[in-house]
């Protein structure tokens, strides 16, 4: 039987719970504060400078926005581990793109410490993340 209060059970959890507060809220934000139009305002005369249209603009903000909010709560949960992980790898990389379009000296700073826990999780054994759902309904 594994220890209860294991230090790599911790290691897990901590990171996890973190990273998916983190996207969970900033996704909130987007959809219910801020505004998907608001978002499409502030990008979509930029990326039309460059020639891309505005539907990829609107898709991309509604992709990365519920994939934060829906990838956050999975993640905080821990459900689906792995592919929640690879969603939110998927939208890291959209922002990344949509900021270096509109910037391409852009500070990392937000992105970066998100990505870096987000291979840290990804790297971590499965069996180490025992405080989630997934652990709960598939792992008896």
């Amino acid at each position: 039987m594994p220890e209860i209060l294991s230090p790599d059970h911790f290691a897990a959890l901590i990171p996890r719970l973190f990273l998916g507060m983190l996207f969970f809220f900033q996704g909130f934000d987007a959809l219910f504060n801020i505004g998907l139009r608001q978002i499409g305002e502030t990008y979509r005369s930029n990326f039309a400078e460059r020639g891309i249209p505005s539907f990829i603009t609107t898709a991309g903000i509604f992709f990365t926005s519920a994939a934060e909010l829906f990838g956050g709560l999975l993640l905080f949960l821990g459900v689906f581990r792995y592919y929640t992980l690879y969603l939110l790898g998927a939208d890291l990389l959209a922002a990344s793109l949509a900021f270096s379009i509109v910037k391409p000296m852009w500070d990392t700073k937000h992105v970066f410490t998100r990505m870096a826990i987000l291979i840290f999780l990804i790297m971590l054994p499965e069996s180490w993340d025992i405080y989630s759902l997934d652990h709960l309904f598939f792992n008896h």
